[in-house]
C-alpha cells in the first residue's frame, strides 16, 4: 500500500489541473482496492462555503459530475464533514441520514466508506469509496484513504487557490486575490513579480510567455543537440569502463532525445506562446506521467530517464543568467524558499519586497529583509509561484498577506499607506541622532546588529550607539575555505576603528542549525538540538583560536573590543571558552603585541542559561540575550517551519517571565545586560524590556529610530508597571492588546501597524 501511495501522490503531483489531478485519484483507488465506486466532493467554488459539490467519480453516473451537490449536514457525505472523521457503514441506506439522488444510480452499493479531506484545520471535502456487497471496509482500507486525503489536500487546497476548481474561471484574472502568510518583516510594497527559482529544478520553473517564439525554439533545439552531444561524449569515454549492455543506457538516452513525444511535445507548446522552459517542464510531466501508468516495472522506471533529461536539458536553457538591469523597477521576489544569496541577486535600489512560500518572521531571509527595509511576508503555503512572474503585485508585511492583481481602489490605498510610512520615516530621522533615554531619565544605548562591512557606514548614519551584535560567522560564509588569521583581524580592525570609541561586540563563529558552511558542512537529524555555536569551536581550537587571536590582534589601540560566546549552555562550556581566550592572549603577549583585555559576555539562548544567568554574569563581563533562539527552544517551535509559526511568540508569558528571570540573575551579579534578537526591534516588546530594566537593546538598522522614539516615550515607571500588568496574563494576544494600546495613549499609534508578530 505504501507503494501505491507513493505513486498516486507522484502522478497527482504531476497533473496539470484539479480536474485531471481527481480523475486520477478516483480511477486509481477504484483499481488499487478493487471497489466498485471511489468519489471525490469538495466545497462548492461558486456557492455557499458549506455545501460540497460532486467533483470526480469512478463508478457513478458521470452525469451527476459537478451538478449533485450536498447542503451541510445532509446526507451521509455531509455526515463525514460535520465530524470531520471517518464513517464506515457495512450497508450505507439502513442509515438515517442516509440521501439518494437518483442522478448518481449509487442505491445499488450498500458499503459505504467516506474520509475527510483536512487541510490547516480547514475541511476542503470528502473522499468515499462504495461497495456493492454489504460489508465493513477494513482497517487497511481505511487508513489508506486517510492517507491519501492528508496527502492530497495540500495540493487541493494549492489547486483551489489558482482558480482550478471549477475550469469554468480563472482565479488569478481577478482583482484583489488575497493569500495570507506570516509577516516577514514591516512595511507595504507594490511591485511586479519575478520568480526566483532553482536552476535545474523543472517542478520550480515559472509560467512565462515567450518573448520570441523563434527565439525559444532554437534555444531549445540548441540545448537538446548540446545534450545529445554530452551523451555521446560520456558513452564514448565509458567505453573502456563499462560493458557493452551497460552503455546500451546512454543510447537510450539519446534516442528519447530524438523523440518525438519530448522534442516535438515541447515544440508544440513553444509554438503555443510558453518560453521553452514551462514549454518542457510541462512535457516532462506528460512524458513521466505516461510511464508511470505503465504496468511493466521497467517501463516505469524510465519516467526517471525521463526526468533527468528533462533536467539536462534545462540546465542547457539557463546558461543565461538575469542580468541586474532586466530586473523590473519595483521588483516583488517570490520563491518557494527564497534564498539569501537570491535577494542579493537583485539590485537593492530595484528590490521592493519578497514573498517565500517557506520560512517564518524569524528565518534568516526575513531578518535580512527587515535589516535591508524591505516588506516580506513568509510561510504563503499555498502560493502559487509559478503564475506570478510578472504579475501586478501588493506586499503587506503589516499583516502578512499578498494580493494579486490589485484594483485601482486598493492600489491607492496601499500607496497612501507607503506615503505614511514616508512620513513617519522622515520624521524619527532627526529622532535617530538623539540619545535613548526614558522620561525619567535612564539612559538605554541602542545598538545596531550587523554581519557585513557594507553594514557599517549604514550603521554609523543611521545614530547606533555602537555594534550590539557582528555576526562573524558571515566573512566565513561567503567563502570556500575558513578565512586565516591576518584576513580575519583586517575585518574586525575595520569594524573596530570605524565605530571607536564606541563598543564593538564580536559574537565568535556560530554555525550549526540553519547556518552552514559550503566547506565545512554539519549534516545531523536535529541540527538545532545538535554540533552548533560554541560546541563547535570547543571542539575544534584550531579554529576559535585562530578567531580569537585574530580578534585581540584587532583591538591593539583601541578599547572597544568586546567578545560574545554563543549558545553557552553549561558553565563548563564557559570554562573552556575563556581558558582558550586567555591562551589565546597569552600567546600575542609573548609575540610582543600589546592586548588590552576586552569585555567578555556570554549569550543566553537556551533554557539552561536562564536558570544559570546569575552563576554565568559572575564569570563575565556582560549577558546578551538572544530571543531568536530562547523563544524557540522555550516553546519548542523550529522558528523556521511555517506549520508553526502562529506558536512563535515572544510574547508568550513563559518568554517573559524566563527574560525577567535572566535579568534578575545578571543585575543580582551586579552585571549588565543586553537584547539582541528580533525581540529587541518590536516596539511592543520593548515596553517590556525597559520595565526589566535590560541596559542596552541590539537591533537591525531599519528598525533603530523607531526603538529609540518608544524608549523616550516612556518612563521606567510606567514601563514596570505595564510588565506587571503583563505578568499576570495567560494569553499572548492580550498581552499585545495591551501594550499596542499603551503605544497609541503615548502617542506612538503609527507604530502599531508595524509591530506584526513578536
Amino acid at each position: 500500500m505504501l507503494h501505491v501511495l507513493r505513486r498516486i501522490v507522484l502522478e497527482v503531483g504531476a497533473a496539470g489541473n484539479l480536474t485531471e489531478a481527481l480523475e486520477i485519484i478516483v480511477r486509481r483507488v477504484k483499481q488499487e482496492l478493487a471497489i466498485d465506486v471511489c468519489s471525490v466532493y469538495l466545497r462548492d467554488p461558486d456557492g455557499d462555503d458549506r455545501r460540497l459539490l460532486l467533483m470526480a467519480s469512478e463508478g457513478l453516473n458521470p452525469e451527476a459530475v459537478g451538478h449533485v451537490i450536498m447542503n451541510a449536514g445532509e446526507g451521509l457525505v455531509g455526515l463525514v464533514a460535520e465530524r470531520a472523521e471517518p464513517v464506515n457503514l457495512e450497508n450505507a441506506p439502513d442509515h438515517p441520514r442516509f440521501k439518494y439522488f437518483p442522478e448518481t444510480g449509487e442505491e445499488r452499493y450498500h458499503a459505504f466508506l467516506g474520509v475527510p479531506i483536512v487541510h490547516h484545520r480547514r475541511l476542503l471535502g470528502v473522499l468515499v469509496a462504495q461497495q456493492r456487497e454489504r460489508r465493513r471496509f477494513d482497517d487497511e482500507h481505511v487508513a489508506f484513504l486517510i492517507t491519501l486525503a492528508a496527502q492530497l489536500a495540500g495540493a487541493i487546497s494549492h489547486a483551489e487557490l489558482i482558480g482550478e476548481v471549477d475550469n469554468r474561471r480563472e482565479l488569478l484574472q481577478q482583482e484583489n486575490v488575497q493569500i495570507r502568510g506570516i509577516p516577514g518583516a514591516a512595511g507595504v510594497a507594490v511591485g511586479q513579480g519575478v520568480v526566483a527559482y532553482a536552476l535545474a529544478d523543472l517542478d520550480s520553473v515559472p509560467d512565462r510567455a515567450a518573448s520570441s517564439v523563434e527565439e525559444e525554439e532554437r534555444a531549445f533545439r540548441q540545448a537538446v543537440q548540446a545534450v545529445q552531444d554530452e551523451l555521446a561524449e560520456i558513452r564514448d569515454r565509458m567505453e573502456s569502463v563499462l560493458p557493452p549492455e551497460e552503455r546500451l543506457l546512454f543510447d537510450a538516452y539519446v534516442m528519447m532525445l530524438g523523440s518525438d513525444s519530448l522534442v516535438n511535445g515541447t515544440v508544440e507548446r513553444i509554438r503555443g506562446g510558453r518560453w521553452a522552459p514551462a514549454a518542457l517542464r510541462d512535457t516532462v510531466r506528460e512524458s513521466t506521467r505516461n510511464f508511470e501508468d505503465m504496468d511493466d516495472p521497467y517501463l516505469r522506471e524510465r519516467a526517471s530517464d525521463v526526468r533527468d533529461i528533462g533536467r539536462r536539458i534545462l540546465m542547457r536553457l539557463q546558461s543565461h543568467v538575469r542580468d541586474p538591469e532586466e530586473f523590473p523597477g519595483r521588483t516583488i521576489l517570490v520563491g518557494e524558499d527564497v534564498t539569501a544569496t537570491q535577494l542579493a541577486e537583485v539590485p537593492s535600489e530595484r528590490l521592493a519586497g519578497v514573498v517565500s512560500s517557506r520560512g517564518t518572521g524569524s528565518s534568516h531571509v526575513a531578518i535580512l529583509a527587515r535589516a535591508m527595509g524591505i516588506p516580506a511576508v513568509m510561510g504563503v503555503s499555498d502560493l502559487p509561484v509559478g503564475r506570478l512572474e510578472g504579475r501586478e503585485l501588493v506586499v503587506d508585511g503589516y499583516r502578512g498577506s499578498l494580493y494579486i492583481q490589485p484594483s485601482p481602489e486598493l492600489l491607492e490605498e496601499f500607496r497612501h499607506l507607503q506615503e505614511e510610512e514616508r512620513e513617519l520615516a522622515d520624521g524619527l530621522r532627526a529622532l535617530a541622532q538623539e540619545p535613548a533615554v526614558t522620561k525619567d531619565g535612564h539612559e538605554v544605548p541602542v545598538y545596531a546588529n550587523s554581519g557585513l562591512l557594507a553594514d557599517i557606514a549604514p550603521s554609523i548614519q543611521s545614530g547606533a550607539d555602537g555594534i550590539g551584535l557582528y555576526r562573524t560567522e558571515v566573512p566565513f560564509m561567503i567563502r570556500e575555505r575558513f578565512p586565516g588569521e591576518d584576513e580575519q583581524t583586517e575585518i574586525y580592525r575595520e569594524i573596530l576603528q570605524s565605530f571607536d570609541p564606541r563598543p564593538v561586540t564580536l559574537r565568535t563563529l556560530d554555525v550549526g542549525g540553519d547556518k552552514s558552511l559550503p566547506y565545512f558542512p554539519v549534516s545531523e537529524d536535529n541540527p538545532f538540538l545538535g554540533w552548533r555555536g560554541i560546541r563547535i569551536t570547543l571542539d575544534h581550537p584550531e579554529i576559535f583560536l585562530t578567531q580569537l587571536r585574530a580578534m585581540l590582534r584587532a583591538s591593539q589601540g583601541l578599547t572597544n573590543l568586546n567578545i560574545l560566546f554563543p549558545m553557552i549552555s553549561s558553565l563548563a562550556e564557559l570554562k573552556g571558552a575563556l581558558q582558550l581566550l586567555q591562551r589565546a592572549r597569552d600567546e600575542l603577549l609573548d609575540e610582543h603585541y600589546v592586548i588590552p583585555v576586552p569585555r567578555v559576555g556570554v549569550m543566553v539562548e537556551v533554557p539552561s542559561a536562564v536558570y544559570l544567568a546569575e552563576t554565568l554574569a559572575r564569570r563575565v563581563d556582560f549577558l546578551s540575550v538572544g530571543t531568536n533562539d530562547l523563544v524557540q527552544y522555550l516553546l519548542a517551535v523550529d522558528r523556521n517551519n511555517a506549520r508553526v509559526a502562529d506558536l512563535y511568540n515572544a510574547l508568550h508569558p513563559a518568554v517573559l517571565h524566563a527574560l525577567v528571570q535572566t535579568a534578575e540573575g545578571a543585575h543580582r551579579a551586579g552585571k549588565q545586560i543586553s537584547v539582541c534578537g528580533e525581540m529587541a526591534a518590536d516596539p511592543a516588546s520593548v515596553i517590556l524590556l525597559l520595565g526589566m530594566e535590560i541596559d542596552a537593546l541590539s537591533v537591525n538598522v531599519a528598525a533603530l529610530a523607531r526603538v529609540k522614539w518608544v524608549v523616550r516615550s516612556f518612563s521606567r515607571a510606567r514601563a514596570r508597571h505595564l510588565l506587571e500588568q503583563c505578568l499576570t496574563m495567560e494569553e499572548p494576544a492580550a498581552i499585545r492588546a495591551l501594550l499596542d494600546n499603551a503605544l497609541v495613549q503615548a502617542g506612538l499609534g503609527g507604530l502599531v501597524r508595524g509591530a506584526g508578530r513578536a
